[in-house]
């Protein structure tokens, strides 16, 4: 029995693989049965080589440790991606009465309630502007974040007969359930530009920074996802743990209040929760306003891509059991 462990090597496309489509670049483990000898009118032979032997048994295992994203891989894998978007936009509403129109009715009952109770019974301040569109530019972007992590932080488990079935790179899941909420996302902004136009806010130049923003808040929301997507395969109480997690980091994100309110010292300390510079900085970029302090979205931003290099690399490093457990 001759066994050993390889990378993928490009030697290995012309073995001949039955079904396969696509050079897998996981590590592949090769066991080849063969015989040493033969004895023939007492003297020792050896024996035709690999050529005699039965074919080799091709297992393809996950690298192990912390390793390369193989973000080229990804890549390879963007046709299976597009079908997981595609998938989960159109099972999103199925069979609902008001279809996609609840991307937008919930942010707008939520703007509703924080109206009545923070605008006008709590007199929250507004930075000048009407209460309403105030925290309605606020719940757009946290519902981007929010639908993102939900989605993702299930993403394998919801997936679990593709996981255990077929080969593919594992990151695809939780990347495609938070693409997936851009188009909420759209609705719902749709939706923003028509309080805007309705309140009398013009449209400034400003708004060419939105797209760094929502990039920012879907790398935090990828970032958590891949945290929690990874611990959900091995503690299912994960989703009961996802929603209070989702409602505290809500009223600890200036979306029902400004970000004025705390003391100008704590607020680059304050920034290290990313939400922060992207509900402030999707306000100032639509609405005007005082933008966020430099240092502060160099907090956030800084913050955001910890927590996703980190989750990519645990969610990696935890790929090779998802299979087994999920």
């Amino acid at each position: 029995m001759l066994e050993g462990i390889w990378s993928c090597p490009a030697w290995a496309t012309s073995l001949d693989l039955r079904a396969r489509t696509r050079r897998p670049r996981g590590r592949i483990r090769v066991t080849v049965q063969a015989r040493t000898s033969v004895k023939e009118d007492g003297r020792e032979r050896t024996a035709q080589g690999l050529r005699d032997a039965p074919p080799p048994i091709i297992r393809i295992e996950p690298s192990r440790g912390w390793v390369a994203l193989r973000l080229r891989e990804l890549w390879e894998y963007r046709e299976l991606l597009y079908f997981l978007i595609a998938r989960d936009i159109s099972v999103r509403y199925k069979q609902t009465a008001l279809g996609a129109a609840w991307a937008v009715i919930q942010p707008f009952l939520t703007m509703v309630v924080f109206s009545v109770f923070f605008g006008h019974l709590a007199k929250m301040p507004s930075d000048g502007l009407p209460y309403p569109i105030f925290a309605y530019a606020g719940l757009v972007p946290w519902g981007l974040f929010a639908n993102g992590l939900a989605q993702s932080s299930n993403s394998l488990v919801s997936n679990a007969n593709l996981v255990k079935k077929v080969y593919f790179p594992r990151l695809v899941a939780p990347i495609a359930a938070v693409l997936g909420g851009v188009v909420d996302f759209l609705l719902a902004f749709v939706m923003l530009l028509g309080m805007m136009y309705f309140y009398g806010v013009p449209i400034g130049m400003r708004i060419l920074f939105l797209p760094a923003f929502m990039l920012l808040a879907l790398v935090v929301a990828l970032g958590v996802g891949l945290w929690l997507s990874a611990l959900n395969v091995q503690f299912r109480d994960v989703r009961y743990v996802v929603p209070f997690l989702i409602q505290l980091w809500l009223f600890s994100t200036p979306v029902a209040y400004p970000s004025t309110l705390l003391a100008e010292r704590w607020r680059v300390l304050y920034g290290l929760n990313p939400m922060v510079s992207v509900v402030d900085g999707f306000r100032w970029a639509l609405l005007g306003g005082r933008a966020a302090s430099g240092p502060m979205v160099a907090a956030s931003a800084l913050a955001a891509v910890v927590v996703l290099v980190g989750g990519a690399l645990y969610f990696r490093r935890m790929e090779r059991t998802f299979a087994d457990v999920v």
